[in-house]
């Protein structure tokens, strides 16, 4: 039987909803018993809303003062210790994933799964390659301890209402010296999470300057959706780094994803492939992006930017 072990990511306070879509990846596999880990300065709250997902057998808490920040190096010593009594150590495929698990599974020495799309069977999963023009079948060892990666664009969350146990742990895993927590420089941003958003706003090229950009940022708070941008966008200095869509940035699913001024080349078109709804405002009626759009709108985007805005407002 699988007994699978699912890492939380949190902001300290608030657990992301990453997390649920990852229970919905490990409840597929038959048969499986799932825990949570939270590891935290503090973890009370955060094994709160971890105890309430669907499917979970249980939250196991670890409670440290280093843990006050989501550093991978201090966290996966403690996480490789608790992956014990496990078979599987699963995590979301955000930031915080990509940063944690590899160091996870080389703690256990053994091979990462990456970016599970869907279930086979316990050690059978697919996953993307080639910027996810190819979808793939891996088998992990059956003997060996998998720790793996859950591409939550391909899952739905986890419903609430559940009211799992939580029990605390004492670990005893030595942490290492040579990494600290110095501070954590972002940028304010009250707008939804990119990967996690319902409705997502995202701008290329074509807006010509970072002033003309923020017209864009106006649609999105009509909407109440988060903002993305193409490589071109950010590359050009249009907006933040953290804010590019695509092969080499985020990989989102939306409800709605509405793209202005994105002509759709394949590297985009890798980060919103899950996406529910598309709709594509581009001038030229050629533009790669209205192949995969729903909905699509020839004209100038200044023109209708400005007007859609003032609709909805």
């Amino acid at each position: 039987m699988a007994r699978i072990l699912i890492v939380a990511e949190h902001d300290g306070s608030t657990l992301n909803p990453a997390v649920a879509k990852c229970v919905s990846c490990a409840a597929a596999i038959d048969g499986a018993e799932i825990d949570i880990a939270v590891l935290a300065a503090s973890t009370a709250d955060i094994a709160a809303q971890a105890a309430e997902i669907s499917s979970v057998g249980r939250v196991v808490t670890v409670e440290r003062a280093e843990n006050e920040n989501p550093v991978a190096a201090i966290l996966a010593p403690q996480v490789a210790e608790l992956a014990a009594d496990y078979t599987h150590v699963f995590g979301p495929s955000t930031t915080f994933g990509k940063d944690l698990m590899p160091r996870v599974a080389a703690l256990l020495g053994v091979n990462q799964v990456s970016d599970i799309m869907s279930v086979e069977g316990s050690h059978t999963f697919t996953r993307p390659v080639y910027a996810g023009n190819a979808v793939v079948t891996v088998e992990a060892p059956a003997d060996a301890r998998l720790v793996a990666t859950v591409r939550v664009a391909s899952w739905q969350a986890a419903p609430n209402g559940n009211s799992a146990p939580v029990e605390a742990h004492e670990c005893a895993a030595s942490l290492p010296s040579h990494t600290r927590f110095v501070e954590l420089a972002a940028a304010a941003n009250d707008r939804p999470d990119l990967q996690i958003a319902a409705k997502v706003v995202a701008g290329g090229r074509a807006f010509g300057s970072a002033e003309k950009f923020e017209m864009l940022y106006e649609l999105a708070d009509a909407l109440g959706a988060g903002v993305g941008a193409s490589r071109a966008a950010v590359d050009a200095g249009y907006c933040a780094n953290d804010m590019q869509i695509g092969q080499t940035g985020k990989i989102i699913a939306p409800d709605l994803y509405i793209a202005i001024g994105i002509s759709g080349a394949i590297q985009h078109m890798t980060g919103i492939k899950d996406a529910g709804t598309i709709v594509a405002i581009n001038k030229d009626e050629e533009a790669p992006i209205f192949e995969v759009a729903d909905f699509a709108l020839v004209g100038d985007l200044f023109d209708i930017v400005p007007e859609l805005t003032a609709a909805l407002s």
